[in-house]
């Protein structure tokens, strides 16, 4: 069973990710560094600390933002 999240305005399907996936395990299925992005789920931003224990729901809304060099930020399409 895939796991249909919006990331940025955008619904994908996560094949690869069961139904106690967590934040911690879609920055690993997008292969990204968490230490350069920001998330927010369902209106709220998840500290980095707790995207272990933050599970994700079928329908959730995300919002990936990604740092880059000079301090600068843009929303990633990914």
């Amino acid at each position: 069973m895939s796991l249909t999240l919006t990331l940025n305005g955008q619904a994908r399907s996560f094949d690869a990710l069961g139904v106690d996936a967590s934040l911690a395990d879609l920055v690993v299925e997008l292969g990204l560094k968490g230490d350069r992005i920001a998330l927010e789920r369902n209106g709220e931003i998840v500290s980095r600390q707790r995207w272990g224990e933050t599970v994700l729901a079928d329908g959730d809304k995300l919002e990936l933002v990604h740092f880059v060099g000079g301090g600068s930020v843009e929303a990633t399409a990914v």
